[in-house]
């Protein structure tokens, strides 16, 4: 009989713990990055289609964009949480270019797939792939071309490019909008320009078409003015922003205030109205007729301000307060004491509009303001919603042009160049590594290929055509023309984007992508009694690592 004692399993994880290791564990999450990739990549260019997402609240999100597809599903495995962190990324440094993050890591851990099926080792892949993003940032770089801040046409074209397929049918308009919005809060510093996307507020109100939205040189205010008897305008507005409750504090600690006769009651009632009085004069003495304010202002109060024809504004949110004080020139006031005519901000108008059933307070007019708002008009909540996704994308890529000063041709122009150099560089390496850097130059193709099949062509024939045409010396702008549904010149077509957004879409693709190639173990834990809770996973004990299946489900 032989003894077993030497070959039985060592349990070393709690019961309820699952663990998957080597090839299986890499063909799981190879499998559910690329379930990720997929999801979105039908949404790529100007004729992709938009997602919908149901939560479970009912709620109903309609979407191209793909960060904002990837955020609204749910997602529970954490390779698919690892890709939608990839989107986000790309999301917060650049604005657009999400899906082409996406779908590049997905392609990327596809072909590796395939490698490791051959028995190439994951460190020679992410080694060779690591060689293929430095080398296809390098390749992206040389082939840009410059951008001033002064182009305004082109960087039209940029949020133009940025907004097609986004169903924000007025482009024209928005990206004319987009433009203007930035260049009012560009500001000068030393050689270059500096844009503070924050400065730039978008309000949304339905009721109207998108080609009704508009640029107001100041800030609009979702808030009524708060008293009826208040001016509904004021012309040439001198106006104070405080950040403080113009209200009677309590005290810190409990009190007890003892009162032997009404006449110390009345002394007490008229200290308290004294003391508002002394806010409403401190304000007018500072030559104030409009007021914002963050915290509430008391009804007492108000009636004070509205007797000196004084405009108050409450509770207005500390980032419109900021926005304000770019806009207006006037500091944030914390104690109304302190007031000086130095801390007061000019408008050339201030007043209360209705737009689609709200009041909203405009302060317009200002001199050369430094934040300014887009009013975002729109037929329904969802098409709204959209064009707003679709602006703020606009908004990071002409941003993100000024700040690199150098754009590329889009169409998958700039994808199928960097692959057809990457495959010559691919030559000019030796061993295994040679095969990882010509799978990132395959995969670079999934771009041109993705958007031809959107626009109804056959993918194979365009990608043989477009290669042919790379060839050339001057093939490095011939891209998919989705409208046209052949082949075009992308620079002729104005079909331009920013070079961040392919250096940013490599570096975050093909990071996450070696991420999760390192990756040979999984351990799922659970307490004792309780399942797992990863990818689906069953609940219920093991009885030990050695009577363990080499599967894991999922969801």
């Amino acid at each position: 009989m032989v003894e077993q004692s030497s070959q039985r399993p060592v349990i070393f994880l709690t019961e309820g713990s699952k663990r998957t290791r080597g090839k299986d564990a890499q063909s799981i999450n190879i499998m559910i990055a690329k379930a990720v990739a997929d999801a979105v990549k039908t949404t790529l260019g100007p004729k992709g289609m938009d997602k919908m997402i149901v939560d479970e609240l009912g709620d109903v999100t309609i979407s191209n964009d793909g960060a904002t597809i990837l955020s609204e599903m749910d997602i529970d495995h954490p390779i698919g949480k690892m890709m939608v962190e990839v989107a986000k990324t790309q999301d917060d440094e650049v604005g657009d270019g999400t899906t082409t993050a996406v779908v590049i890591a997905g392609g990327l851990l596809e072909n590796a797939e395939k490698m490791l099926n051959d028995g190439i080792h994951p460190s020679v892949i992410i080694k060779g792939y690591r060689m293929a993003s430095k080398k296809a940032q390098e390749i992206v770089s040389s082939i840009a071309d410059p951008v001033s801040f002064d182009q305004t046409d082109v960087l039209k074209q940029i949020a133009k490019t940025s907004m097609t397929g986004k169903s924000a049918e007025a482009e024209e308009e928005l990206s004319d909008l987009v433009v203007e919005a930035v260049k009012q809060v560009s500001e000068v510093n030393g050689k270059d320009m500096t844009v503070d996307k924050d400065m730039i507020k978008i309000e949304k109100k339905e009721g109207a078409s998108l080609s009704k939205s508009s640029l107001i040189k100041g800030i609009v205010i979702d808030k009524e003015i708060v008293h009826s008897r208040m001016p509904k305008k004021v012309t040439n507005a001198k106006i104070a922003l405080v950040d403080s409750a113009m209200e009677i504090k309590e005290t810190e600690t409990d009190a007890e205030i003892s009162i032997s006769d009404p006449n110390q009651l009345q002394a007490f009632l008229d200290k308290e109205e004294g003391m508002l009085k002394d806010m409403v004069s401190a304000i007018k003495n500072a030559g104030a007729n409009v007021v914002f304010c963050q915290k509430g202002i008391d009804d007492l109060a108000q009636h004070f301000l509205s007797k000196d024809g004084i405009v108050a504004v409450r509770r207005v949110k500390q980032s419109d307060m900021e926005k304000l004080a770019k806009a207006t020139g006037a500091r944030v006031i914390t104690r109304l004491k302190d007031i000086s005519k130095e801390d007061i901000g000019f408008a050339g108008n201030v007043y209360e509009k209705k737009i689609s059933g709200d009041a909203m307070v405009f302060v317009e007019d200002c001199k050369n303001p430094k934040s300014v708002t887009l009013l975002l008009r729109g037929g329904s909540e969802h098409v709204i919603d959209e064009a707003e996704r679709a602006l703020n994308d606009a908004l990071g890529t002409v941003t993100a042009a000024i700040r690199d000063k150098k754009i590329v041709a889009g169409g998958g122009s700039s994808e199928m160049e960097m692959a057809i150099q990457l495959k010559n560089y691919a030559g000019t390496i030796g061993g295994r590594e040679q095969l990882a850097i010509e799978a990132f130059a395959e995969t670079l193709e999934v771009i041109p290929r993705a958007l031809a099949e959107t626009a109804g062509m056959d993918p194979i024939d365009t990608i043989v055509e477009l290669r042919a045409k790379h060839k050339t010396k001057e093939g490095k702008y011939i891209g998919v023309d989705v409208y046209a549904a052949k082949l075009g010149d992308m620079k002729k077509l104005r079909v331009i984007e920013p070079l961040s957004i392919k250096t940013q879409a490599l570096i975050s693709g093909s990071e996450v992508a070696t991420m999760i190639l390192r990756i040979d173990d999984i351990v799922a834990g659970g307490g004792k009694g309780k399942g797992a809770g990863m990818g689906g996973m069953p609940p219920g004990g093991m009885g030990g690592m050695g009577g363990m299946g080499g599967g894991m489900d999922m969801d």
